[in-house]
């Protein structure tokens, strides 16, 4: 029989140890363009937010922040970051697949519509109901 073995995530054929292991502008070699060119642009912004982030954990607060440009790198991984929307802010557990994109996509600041039926004199056919 075969065993079935979890399987190893990996970005852009390194795994998450090595990517850790390396410097934030060390990994931006690995991003696409857009992000790629913001990394090595806000690289002592990310590093500063790392840190601060750490800080926050080790007193056990809760890590907030307002930066939803902020692109996620490997040094993030694991973190709970509290994301800015709006109306508040919503708890994100950082994980691999988030690697290279930015805070604000997953904390969405419009909320879904949910359209309810129509109302008389909401449409032109509503004229045509008696108004009892």
């Amino acid at each position: 029989m075969e065993t079935t073995e979890k399987k190893q995530f990996t970005y852009r054929g390194k795994k998450i140890e090595e990517l850790k292991a390396m410097d934030i502008r060390e990994f931006a070699k690995y991003l696409k363009a857009r992000p790629k060119k913001f990394v090595l642009r806000h690289f002592q912004e990310i590093e500063n937010f790392v840190y601060e982030a750490k800080e926050k954990i080790a007193k056990n607060k809760p890590v907030k922040t307002h930066k939803r440009d902020l692109v996620v790198v490997p040094s993030m991984i694991g973190m709970r970051i509290q994301i800015h929307y709006g109306g508040g802010f919503l708890p994100i557990e950082v994980n691999e697949e988030m690697l290279g994109h930015k805070f604000g996509e997953f904390a969405p600041t419009r909320s879904r519509i949910k359209h309810g039926k129509a109302g008389i004199g909401a449409t032109k056919g509503s004229k045509a109901q008696s108004k009892k």
